[in-house]
């Protein structure tokens, strides 16, 4: 579980790379200047669709910028992004230590009853 709160599981993953994927080739497919608004509708859904799958991550700021310029929407930013935000989060995740570890040492000292 990272900072957001969310756990990475295999099916959000898939969903983000679906999402990221599908986007960044409708935004190639429409071209570098697209249609009226259609590239940046696509963008903030695909903000959206991914903050919600992955949790907030700076790098999707940047990432929403970029496709606003011509001719870099092209590029697939989202799937790049996508790719970046889940291998930080999984560094992450490997690296705090987890909440159900049972390697609790609990020291017993020996008493006489009587």
């Amino acid at each position: 579980m990272g900072r957001s709160g969310l756990v990475l599981t295999s099916s959000r993953i898939k969903s983000a790379y679906a999402i990221a994927i599908a986007t960044d080739v409708v935004q190639f497919a429409l071209g570098p200047f697209g249609w009226t608004f259609a590239d940046e509708i696509l963008d903030v859904i695909a903000l959206i669709a991914t903050t919600r799958l992955l949790g907030f991550h700076p790098l999707l700021l940047p990432t929403f910028i970029i496709e606003v310029v011509p001719v870099l929407d092209v590029l697939p930013t989202w799937t790049g992004c996508v790719a970046l935000v889940v291998a930080m989060r999984k560094k992450q995740s490997s690296s705090m230590p987890r909440d159900d570890d049972h390697s609790v040492t609990i020291d017993v000292k020996p008493s006489s009853v009587r």
